[in-house]
């Protein structure tokens, strides 16, 4: 039987998040490795951290070629999300799908190589870095199938409603989630287009490979907007530091997006604040400390908004 290690963290998400069924997972996971490296013809080298939540673990198939196994709570799930955008990118931009077992929650995933993150960039080379994200942006973006399952990027919104109908005192300003509710209504009706979204395409998720420069990886999984895809770029890599050296690498990035994606600065404007205020409360509906950098982004871009 495969040796599988569950952090501490692993657990606690996992049980945090998918209660009974994700203790069973838990539970499971020896057995389940063990039966889809038999299945699948793979040797599993030990898990690779940090895992928050998915057990996720490099390994070898018959041939030698490198992969990665990645297992998580079974659909309905991020695990299902993920194949869907995953087999829509057909490598082009994002790792290749290799494998994809719904039932048991489980992906097999090409190992890119040598996998540094983009991050490694920032911040001595940020314009370098956006570039990059750039050109993996538009290797990624495509128009959806027509029978596409993933989510609509519209249904996010629920988190800011819900947060303001809670009437958390949580250092969120109320009328920064007031506006970013609104903005985000008015962003989604007015949208150019509607593409497949990679919904979390942040500087370490976006790895330096051979077959391509970059490739990204651990796709959400949307269809909206495309400008959505840029506001994270604006917040990461390492939003809960929160030195001023970082921050103010957000206006040239904000410039090189709208340059090299051909979009309305204003745009790029809006969904930077939309989506930092976004990710803050999210952070605090999970129990999170509050204030990430994302929220200084945010104050960084009320002035600005259309």
């Amino acid at each position: 039987m495969q040796v599988v290690e569950i952090p501490p963290a692993l657990a606690k998400n996992v049980t945090d998040t998918w209660g009974a069924q994700g203790r069973c997972w838990l539970a499971a996971l020896p057995a389940l490795a063990a039966e889809l490296a038999s299945d699948w013809g793979l040797e599993i080298h030990g898990s690779a951290g940090p895992l928050s939540f998915h057990w996720v673990a490099a390994a070898t198939l018959g041939d030698g070629s490198r992969a990665v196994l990645k297992l998580g709570p079974p659909e309905p799930g991020p695990v299902g999300t993920e194949s869907v955008a995953l087999a829509a990118y057909a490598g082009q931009g994002a790792v290749r799908l290799l494998a994809h077992d719904p039932e048991r929650g489980a992906l097999l995933l090409e190992r890119a190589m040598p996998g540094t993150p983009i991050s490694a960039l920032v911040p001595c080379d940020d314009e370098a870095a956006t570039a990059a994200i750039i050109q993996v942006m538009r290797r990624l973006h495509r128009a959806p199938a027509a029978a596409c399952p993933l989510p609509d990027l519209e249904t996010l919104g629920h988190a800011f409603t819900d947060h303001l109908s809670a009437g958390r005192d949580d250092g969120i300003p109320r009328p920064f989630v007031q506006r970013a509710a609104g903005l985000f209504d008015e962003l989604c009706a007015s949208s150019p287009a509607r593409v497949v979204l990679h919904g979390d395409l942040h500087h370490d998720n976006v790895l330096h490979a051979t077959r391509e420069p970059w490739l990204a990886i651990d796709p959400k999984g949307l269809v909206g907007d495309p400008g959505y895809e840029t506001a994270a770029l604006l917040y990461n890599p390492w939003p809960d530091r929160r030195d001023r050296e970082l921050l103010l690498l957000v206006p040239a990035r904000i410039e090189q997006l709208a340059a090299g994606l051909a979009m309305a600065l204003d745009r790029v404007v809006a969904w930077g604040f939309v989506k930092a205020v976004l990710s803050e409360v999210w952070r605090c509906g999970s129990g999170m400390p509050p204030r990430s950098r994302a929220l200084d982004v945010a104050e960084l871009l009320w002035p600005r908004l259309p």
